[in-house]
């Protein structure tokens, strides 16, 4: 979970400096990133987008999709939300100082403002896609998304709940090759 965790804050073969375990973690990740770029339907919740967000249309479809597995966790987990949140929460506390400073201070950020319970709500949604605008100085205009997620929102449910499952297939399978 950590190695996934701060994958993208880990450069190169800079993963060497972990455990077995973290690695595996950043490979799995790394998996998810290219298998999730690939994706078919990916492409077409993206294509939604791209007209008025272009290459920014790729994180936005990230978050949205994050609403919507937060939004239908139960379909995904026994363990309700809160529940799972507050142990991520913990872990990642707890291991904060031995992580790269970037993932610090992410780490930071998303338990002041309880972010992977939120994004099952509109309103987390919308504090992620202002911080992210934000960050980009507003030339993503990412802050508007919002609206395109009301517009779209039955379609994107839609493409999600299909390339969730194959999603969870690629992943399972991928973890197992990793561990062995």
């Amino acid at each position: 979970m950590i190695g996934n965790f701060i994958a993208d804050h880990i450069r190169g073969n800079n993963y060497k400096n972990f455990s077995k375990e973290i690695q595996q973690g950043i490979f799995l990740h790394r998996a998810i990133d290219t298998f999730t770029d690939a994706h078919e339907i990916v492409r077409k919740s993206k294509r939604r987008l791209h007209k008025r967000y272009r290459h920014y249309d790729g994180v936005i479809i990230d978050i949205f999709y994050d609403y919507f597995l937060a939004k239908n966790w139960a379909d995904y987990s026994a363990i309700p939300l809160n529940v799972y949140t507050d142990s991520i929460n913990k872990l990642f506390s707890k291991k904060s100082p031995e992580l790269p400073l970037k993932s610090q201070s992410f780490i930071k950020y998303m338990i002041e403002y309880n972010i992977l319970y939120n994004y099952q709500f509109k309103e987390g949604i919308q504090k992620v896609l202002n911080g992210v605008n934000a960050r980009t100085k507003g030339k993503s205009q990412m802050n508007l998304a919002i609206e395109d997620l009301r517009k779209l929102e039955q379609e994107l449910q839609e493409d999600f709940t299909l390339f969730f499952k194959d999603l969870i297939e690629f992943s399972n399978q991928k973890l197992f090759e990793l561990k062995y």
